[in-house]
């Protein structure tokens, strides 16, 4: 792969990751998040609880808009979703603000999510096709593997608000990026897809 060509799936992985780990890596922060807004766990289950809800529960409504308004659109939308749900998180002054906000930015990773591989499908073909999809799947994995031990050395050394606050310098770069290097595609009808070309 060219420099260049690198760009979509450095995006897709940087999205996956960050999605998948937002899954996990809030759990071993309850106790503190618990002392810090004076709350119990009871209430913080929703922390964890809402962003998984809403991730599962919109992968498929976000595919739909993707298909009717192109995958990159939705892609972007919910990249940048998510990005602006960290930061809210990451400076919530209360507990119900910090639930609301999950919610939130499990829409934008219901959105990322719904269009990564579409994405990466249209921007790779061939050989380079699998190899793009065997990577977006070991970072999948690694995510998904490392996101306690993400939250619980990032709530140790900086504190919990860190967690969702780190997801903003490492987010909008892969926010910015797509819209020079992910293709335009729109799907065609039931197993068909439309190629648009790269917007730069």
């Amino acid at each position: 792969m060219r420099p260049r060509h690198f760009a979509p799936l450095v995006v897709a992985c940087t999205a996956t990751f960050l999605l998948l780990a937002y899954a996990t890596v809030v759990t071993v922060a309850i106790p503190a998040i618990a002392t810090d807004l004076h709350t119990d766990f009871a209430a913080l289950q929703w922390v964890v609880d809402l962003y998984t809800l809403a991730l599962a529960a919109l992968l498929i409504v976000c595919g739909a808009v993707g298909d009717a308004l192109g995958r990159r659109k939705v892609f972007l939308a919910g990249f940048g979703l998510f990005t602006l749900a960290s930061l809210a998180c990451g400076l919530a002054p209360g507990v119900r603000e910090l639930i609301a906000f999950r919610g939130v930015q499990g829409v934008g990773g219901a959105a990322m999510f719904a269009t990564t591989l579409p994405l990466i499908r249209a921007s790779y073909h061939g050989r380079e096709q699998h190899r793009a999809f065997a990577v977006w799947g070991a970072v999948a994995g690694l995510a998904a593997a490392v996101g306690n031990v993400c939250g619980g050395l990032l709530a140790e050394a900086l504190g919990w608000r860190w967690i969702f606050l780190l997801a903003v310098p490492v987010g909008r770069p892969g926010w910015c990026s797509p819209s020079c290097s992910c293709p335009v595609i729109r799907s065609a009808g039931p197993g068909g897809w439309t190629y648009r070309g790269r917007s730069c």
